[in-house]
């Protein structure tokens, strides 16, 4: 299994399982990886993990798998990999990258589109894409980062540490357990009410990409579903 999948008490963790290649992304993993978004969502999840087995978090794209393929797999595949990012982006509940060990290229890509990341110290993160003579995670990290240190790290290729990535925004923590930061962002989560965490992502992943006034109504029209649903904070 490329990815291992697991359900307990409302808790879904999607982990990337191929620890020999450094949880390289090949084409199963990205299929594997849009199924588990769709499991998650059938099964209710309140909060989704997304982590790496083995000694990094992702080491980027499997590029021994292009060899001898034409530029139609090729084109295929890196569209796959788009639309396993975007699931994970899109899903209605929190979700959260648990980092260690190297994240490059893909690997970047699948943490940026959780919600937020946990780190440990010793994590880094690299786009190397334009160094290695392709193109590829040119949008998610500079609306994250901010486009003058997005082209540091691609046009160099240098790694972002952790402490350096919490500072820029990139990573929300740095932790010296992630087993222990879940279990207490789980803890957190699984107190809230799912309807309200649901708005509020939702609400802010529309209103970034709008004027303040759009950003507003989106944050109306959440309001608004709510109070309709009845679940409301001091309603008797």
């Amino acid at each position: 299994m490329t990815i291992e999948y697991a359900l307990a008490g409302g808790v879904a963790t999607v982990a990337l399982n191929r620890p020999d290649v450094r949880n390289a992304l090949n084409l199963e993993m990205c299929e594997a990886l849009l199924a588990a978004t769709e499991r998650a969502k059938a099964d209710d999840a309140r909060v989704v993990f997304v982590r790496g087995r083995g000694p990094a978090f992702c080491g980027g794209a499997d590029l021994n798998e292009r060899k001898g393929k034409s530029e139609q797999w090729v084109r295929e595949r890196r569209l796959k990999a788009f639309a396993a990012y975007e699931a994970l982006e899109a899903l209605p509940m929190p979700c959260v990258a648990l980092v260690h060990g190297a994240a490059i290229g893909s690997g970047v890509e699948i943490a940026g589109s959780c919600d937020f990341i946990v780190a440990t110290p010793e994590a880094s993160f690299r786009t190397p894409e334009a160094q290695r003579g392709t193109v590829g995670a040119t949008q998610r990290l500079p609306r994250i980062l901010g486009k003058r240190l997005a082209k540091d790290l691609m046009f160099t290729g240098r790694a972002l540490a952790a402490e350096e990535a919490r500072e820029a925004g990139f990573v929300a923590r740095i932790v010296a357990d992630l087993d222990t930061a879940a279990a207490e962002i789980a803890a957190a989560i699984l107190k809230a009410p799912p309807p309200a965490l649901r708005l509020a992502k939702r609400a802010i992943d529309r209103g970034i990409e709008l004027d303040p006034k759009g950003a507003r109504d989106a944050e109306i029209a959440a309001i608004e579903e709510q109070l309709a649903s009845g679940q409301w904070m001091g309603k008797q």
